[in-house]
């Protein structure tokens, strides 16, 4: 099986899903009371420019309505934690580590892992001790449980 980084999927569907926050139609600019969206410096449909007349992700965010958020029935207990799903003797956060690692490290007994490195996708630091990678949700659960 191929596994492809995620990170790249989870940015196309927070995207997709701003874009569903706020549809707008061409007569929706004009509508508008307030500043005018802000528009990146990259010519539309440039890499890393959002089409035109989209809204800059600070401009999306802020559009997205807040609602109460309910802890009521929720019990960490009630969700898997690093499941072994397809029975190899590795837990998915040991699976996660082996993909994503810039040097591989080595699987011991049990899928124990040792030397590798990973760089941070966020700020471009090295880390050679697996036991100090946080592999998680992006948004975590009882958060998710919240605003649901």
């Amino acid at each position: 099986m191929i596994r492809r980084p995620l990170l790249p999927l989870a940015a196309a569907l927070l995207a997709l899903s701003l874009a569903a926050c706020n549809p707008q139609t061409p007569d929706d600019d004009a509508k508008q009371s307030g500043p005018a969206p802000t528009k990146s410096a990259a010519p539309s449909g440039a890499a890393g420019g959002p089409p035109e007349g989209a809204l800059s992700l600070a401009d999306a965010i802020a559009k997205i309505p807040k609602g109460d958020e309910k802890r009521d029935g929720y019990e960490r207990d009630s969700f898997k934690h690093w499941t072994d799903e397809d029975q190899d003797g590795c837990p998915t956060r040991a699976e996660v580590l082996i993909e994503e690692a810039t040097t591989k490290p080595e699987q011991g007994e049990r899928c124990t892992l040792t030397g590798g490195a990973w760089t941070s996708a966020y700020d471009n630091v090295e880390v050679t001790d697996a036991k100090r990678l946080d592999i998680d949700h992006m948004v975590p659960l009882a958060e998710a449980w919240d605003s649901t």
